[in-house]
């Protein structure tokens, strides 16, 4: 059964990345205030909380909360953040429901002097690993993957921190890219699969950041822009910077394919690729597998315009805007009207009618997870005035839960996973509906290997546990 669409479900009906990570290591003394320009430019990434945490080399402090990055912090709770290194993070949560204790970084006070953590990722063994810890009497005050590995790192023997993260590293099964603050340095580690994107680059005054995404970088003036590698270790440290294999990369690259089909900001790099130009390449690709005549193209804002771009020019079709993005919509706190809920994707796009009307319409989007807002969506263009749409989709149907740090849902919330293609049309009540193959896919990006492809195909890089809910902790903390 296809759940009634509403406001709450316009919100859930997108894939939710869980945060995204920034660290800086300067030999200024105002680093929290560039980390939180680094956490601005990540903040598609996560849109509950915000967090940064600061060290002067002796002492650590902390400053995290719920909301967005540009409300959590201002310039009177920045200030008494100095220091030379530090570390943010803004969150998305998948393990552990959202709320203040689950805000990252997270900072706990060791033999070895202080340590903040701050994690892009979910560890699929992480029930295991937090029963470990109970069961050595550990205390735990949060429902997250990160304090595990916080914890975890905190009692690990070894002489120093890059020693003691290197014998905890191979405990961890899933995605981790941590940004890891102590006393006089800055921590970057990728797990070795390559999950999660995440680079380092130089700063204009001799330091290093190390961020998700090369957008936050390139915002930062960052230059000399590298990845880190899949089980490498990058230690920042004002204007020095050490690398260290940690871990072999596995055999198998799992990079995550949704980075470029809706993650990542369009001007960010990933594997190498632009992240813009990959889309606009699987448009042109979606164009040749299942072209229709119509008038004009429209995509659905805004990962899907470069898309819309490619797939007209392919098919030398009209491009246009057909639908007005309210961009601040967000994660509301404020319950709407019964009137307000019923109006449901009305509070979050507007349609343009001198556009559409009369025309035949290829309505472009990137993924289709939940079904509960491209129908509402098809329905809003038709009653501009549209007198066919045809919906394409710019990546395979979505049938499989995701286990490495992506909120889609579980198989039961996939709508893929439960109706054919012609089924899926007419729930939408599109004129046609079509998705990109695999194949297709994976030739816009031009690469055949080292993808992460599970939620389309079921075949998981590495071996997951029965599925559970992301608040599945909660029972115990409630």
């Amino acid at each position: 059964m296809i759940p009634e669409h509403n406001f709450d479900s316009v919100i859930a009906d997108r894939l939710h990345e869980e945060c995204g990570v920034m660290g800086i290591s300067s030999p200024a003394e105002d680093v929290a205030q560039m980390v939180f320009f680094g956490l601005f430019a990540l903040q598609h990434r996560g849109q509950e909380a915000a967090g940064i945490a600061v060290s002067d080399g002796v002492q650590a402090r902390i400053y995290k909360a719920d909301g967005l990055v540009s409300h959590v912090f201002t310039p009177a709770n920045l200030a008494p953040l100095r220091g030379s290194n530090g570390i943010g993070h803004t969150r998305y949560s998948t393990t552990g429901g959202s709320g203040a204790r689950n805000a990252q970084p997270f900072l706990v006070e060791t033999v070895h002097g202080p340590l903040a953590v701050a994690h892009n990722g979910n560890l699929v063994n992480a029930h295991e690993l937090r029963s470990e810890l109970l069961a050595k009497g550990f205390g735990l005050t949060a429902s997250s993957d990160t304090e595990v590995m916080t914890l975890m790192l905190a009692s690990a023997g070894g002489a120093t921190w890059e020693d003691r993260l290197a014998r905890t590293l191979s405990s961890w099964t899933g995605a981790y890219s941590l940004v890891i603050l102590v006393e006089d340095r800055v921590i970057a580690v990728r797990d070795p699969w390559g999950f999660r994107p995440l680079s380092v680059g130089k700063l204009p005054d001799g330091g290093f950041a190390v961020a998700s995404e090369t957008c936050a970088l390139s915002t930062l003036g960052c230059t000399e822009i590298s990845e880190v590698a899949p089980g490498e270790i990058v230690t920042l440290r004002e204007t020095e910077m050490t690398r260290r294999q940690a871990l072999v990369p596995s055999v198998k690259s799992s990079r995550c394919t949704f980075e470029f089909v809706y993650f990542s900001r369009p001007d960010s790099l990933w594997d190498g690729l632009s992240v813009h130009g990959v889309r606009q390449r699987m448009g042109e690709q979606l164009a040749r597998e299942s072209f229709v005549d119509a008038d004009v193209v429209v995509p659905v804002p805004d990962s899907s315009i470069p898309a819309a771009v490619g797939f007209s020019r392919q098919s030398g079709i009209e491009y246009n805007d057909g639908l007005i993005k309210n961009r601040y919509i967000g994660r509301t706190f404020i319950e709407p009207t019964t009137l307000m809920r019923e109006r449901g994707v009305a509070m979050k796009f507007n349609a343009l009618p001198e556009n559409l009307r009369g025309k035949r319409v290829i309505l472009i989007d990137d993924s289709l997870v939940r079904g509960t807002t491209a129908g509402p969506l098809v329905q809003l263009i038709r009653d501009a005035g549209a007198t066919e749409v045809h919906l394409r989709i710019t990546s395979p149907p979505i049938k499989h839960p995701c286990h490495f740090g992506v909120d889609m849902g579980h198989d039961d919330d996939l709508i893929a996973a439960r109706l054919n293609l012609e089924e899926l049309c007419a729930v939408v009540k599109a004129d046609s509906l079509a998705f990109l193959t695999l194949d297709g896919m994976m030739s816009a990006v031009g690469r055949k290997e080292g993808y992460c492809n599970a939620c389309f195909t079921g075949i998981y890089p590495v071996e997951v546990p029965a599925p559970r809910r992301k608040d599945s902790f909660e029972q115990v903390l409630a």
